[in-house]
């Protein structure tokens, strides 16, 4: 699915976060500590090798709705940005620390110039937040931020099922 609004292509793909070759900049569901994990960022790690690790290590930790930039190293992204996300249940409010990484992560792109950026669903895996609510967070604030940007011209949900996939279509069908 893809829709333009204010300019600015959003669109929802099936795939893997990994593998986003014509995108600049990838984002990451890190840890508060930016190492390889499970999950998202098990997959960038991976992808990306051990230097990609290396040079997280002085930006962590980060809290929960933080976001920090690194070189893409041999992912086929020019960057990562590491956006920590909530734990659901745990780190409140969970909706707000949500939509600040996406907040964070868009911000960090129009500063660096960036053109293109992919998201995950942050914090829908081990960290347990509901995708249709987590979709309806990142939906919506991406929404309301694309009239401010200048830079960013794609938007790209990466999800890794088709269950997900699903949901976030729906979700911004209904919002748009």
């Amino acid at each position: 699915m893809q829709i333009k609004i204010s300019g600015v292509t959003v669109e929802c793909v099936r795939g893997d976060i990994a593998a986003q070759e014509d995108v600049t900049v990838v984002v990451n569901a890190a840890n508060a500590q930016l190492l390889p994990g499970g999950g998202v960022a098990g997959a960038i790690h991976r992808a990306a090798g051990p230097g990609l690790a290396e040079e997280c290590r002085p930006l962590a930790p980060i809290k929960p709705g933080e976001a920090v930039i690194t070189g893409g190293h041999n992912l086929p992204n020019k960057y990562v940005i590491h956006c920590l996300g909530p734990v659901y249940g745990v780190d409140e409010p969970a909706d707000r620390l949500l939509a600040s990484c996406y907040r964070n992560a868009l911000k960090l792109a129009e500063e660096r110039g960036i053109d293109s950026i992919a998201f995950p669903a942050i914090s829908t895996g081990i960290f347990g937040y509901p995708v249709e609510e987590a979709a309806t967070v990142a939906l919506k604030t991406i929404i309301e931020i694309i009239p401010g940007l200048k830079k960013v011209e794609k938007i790209r949900f990466v999800l890794y099922s088709n269950e997900h996939l699903k949901i976030h279509e729906e979700v911004l069908r209904r919002l748009v």
